[in-house]
């Protein structure tokens, strides 16, 4: 599996990274793992655009899905007519909150180019992957994803708070993807984000092999939350930072 990181920016975009999005491929399918806004222009300097094979939301926030209005007119629009619908994977109503997101009549909203699956907690086949999905600690339904594909796994925590089923989705894995996006010395909302000490708590008690930190919020200082999972996790960690590319059981 190679991983290349979109965008990384928590909450809204920063200065050097859109919000969320990361780009997973295997066996030649090209899965996108949200696409938060300003993504898809970053997009474009790894990939045709069109060439992406599913899209998988975890969960309905602007900075996780809201560019998936722009991907919509990019497929709809396309001079040489409409391109061919492809899965898109989200949590209870996403195709309605995507209509609303761009003004349109629900039906068809915008299922002319996506067929919007809804996310159950479970287990389910995404191309080439091997998928666990579960709910995670947020304000709204949000989803943590485990992925599977010959021989190497990886996890992607989506946005959540305190959650036991991090330890569950990421047991064993190569590397785990994980939102920090709080810090220790600051007062902050329950049941939201992670600090990054948190996330290497997870890291360690999932027994991944690496940690690398997301949704990183532009106001907050990155050395002081790989500081913290450093404090709290001894394996390989780092960063994400839009264009990294990660080869995952390499």
């Amino acid at each position: 599996m190679r991983l290349t990181i979109i965008g990384s920016s928590g909450s809204f975009p920063g200065p050097d990274s859109p919000a969320s999005c990361y780009l997973l491929e295997a066996d030649g399918f090209r899965l996108l793992l949200d696409l938060g806004n300003g993504a898809l222009g970053t997009l474009q300097r790894h990939i045709d655009i069109y060439s992406v094979d599913a899209v998988y939301l975890s969960h309905l926030h602007a900075d996780h899905c809201f560019d998936l209005c722009s991907y919509w007119v990019a497929r709809m629009y396309h001079p040489e007519g409409m391109k061919s619908r492809i899965p898109v994977y989200g949590p209870g109503g996403v195709a309605l909150r995507a209509a609303e997101a761009y003004g349109l009549d629900p039906d068809p909203g915008m299922t002319e180019v996506f067929d919007f699956r809804e996310l159950t907690p479970g287990r389910l086949r995404i191309g080439p992957f091997d998928a666990r999905v579960e709910h995670v600690n947020h304000p709204v339904e949000a989803f943590g994803i485990r992925l599977e594909q010959g021989g190497s796994a990886m996890a992607y925590s989506g946005d959540t708070g305190a959650c036991d089923a991090l330890v569950e989705l990421a047991a064993d894995t190569d590397l785990f993807l994980c939102e920090a996006a709080f810090q220790d010395h600051r007062e902050h909302p329950k049941d939201m984000h992670l600090t990054g000490s948190e996330a290497g708590e997870y890291a360690t008690r999932a027994r991944a092999r690496s940690l690398l930190l997301t949704h990183l919020v532009p106001w907050n200082d990155d050395e002081i939350t790989l500081a913290e999972a450093r404090s709290t996790y001894a394996g390989p960690i780092g960063l994400a930072r839009s264009g990294q590319v990660h080869v995952i059981g390499s």
